[in-house]
């Protein structure tokens, strides 16, 4: 089976060209999938979905290879992923068709060259942190504030005129890069062990007292300051049940560090944040099953989009 793929770099350009030319090569209309994606980090759903319907012995059809990788590197590691499956790949206007000797040798080298592209950035990866170490500096992800947009999210926090989720919203990062960076400079507080039923209602807006460590504010804006953050929920692996997912509600004092993932609904931004070992093992974007099963439980819808229960 022919399957197409087009992409064009922005809403406003049109595909037009490129689907009559798949057309013209022999894939059906329903077969054709269009992306409108720029940029090496845009997300390419359709492209996923195209990769996932592809067989042994079908054929991807594009009209010229930039319209298919993110990069070279993605390029290069795409083509060795659809040789190893035995996916053939069919390049209009730069005559690349793998069912030709000169197409097979093309794919060859593409594995060769993903092989060497690995061996190389570990390389480069490894002296870095070799030169970094000599100087004194430890290795890891830059943060994505500023020190001045750190001191101004803890500014905003400390008021208690803005929750989180305004503050990050301003600052253009996650709520959890923004917890990540209060969490550093709260007073800790040992938190009462309480587990909680799969399916919880937030706390009433009403409540001032935290359901997880107890602490109960004294100033009427710290009240409506900790309303807001008892309304998110987080998630945690319940460590008396392998595979079961629990939820809690945290107040300033005694909310999780890092990690924390955004589980984010594709249509408000809203959702429950991932705690510990659910979120190390949601770093690809990927939820485990206990999570899915608690979030259909609470009235979400998993795919193929994340759907709260206000959107599912």
């Amino acid at each position: 089976m022919l399957i197409g793929y087009a992409r064009v770099s922005t809403a406003d350009q049109n595909p037009d060209h490129q689907v009559d030319a798949l057309r013209r090569a022999g894939v059906a209309a329903e077969n054709i999938h269009v992306d409108h994606a720029g940029g090496a980090k845009a997300s390419r759903p359709q492209l996923d979905l195209a990769l996932q319907r592809l067989r042994e012995d079908d054929v991807l059809v594009i009209t010229r290879l930039d319209r298919l990788g993110r990069s070279m590197l993605h390029l290069i590691t795409l083509g060795a992923d659809l040789r190893e499956r035995g996916i053939g790949l069919k390049v209009l206007e730069q005559g690349i068709d793998t069912a030709t000797s000169e197409g097979r040798a093309m794919f060859g080298m593409l594995s060769v060259l993903a092989e060497f592209q690995r061996e190389l950035i570990a390389a480069n990866t490894r002296d870095g942190l070799a030169a970094a170490r000599a100087r004194g500096r430890k290795g890891g992800r830059p943060s994505k504030l500023s020190s001045d947009q750190i001191e101004l999210a803890q500014r905003l926090y400390d008021a208690g005129d803005h929750t989180v989720a305004q503050i990050a919203d301003m600052l253009k990062v996650p709520r959890t890069t923004v917890y990540g960076h209060l969490n550093k400079r709260r007073v800790d507080i040992a938190p009462i062990t309480q587990e909680i039923s799969v399916v919880v209602d937030p706390p009433s807006p009403t409540s001032r007292t935290c359901p997880t460590c107890g602490y109960e504010p004294t100033t009427r804006a710290e009240a409506a300051h900790q309303r807001a953050d008892l309304a998110v929920t987080w998630l945690h692996a319940d460590p008396d049940h392998r595979g079961t997912v629990t939820s809690r509600h945290h107040c300033r004092h005694c909310e999780p560090g890092q990690p924390a993932f955004d589980i984010a609904c594709s249509i408000c931004g809203d959702g429950p944040i991932l705690a510990g070992p659910l979120a190390d093992q949601a770093t690809n974007g990927n939820l485990t099953e206990p999570v899915q099963r608690w979030l259909m439980a609470a009235g979400w819808t998993v795919t193929p989009d994340l759907l709260c229960p206000g959107h599912a």
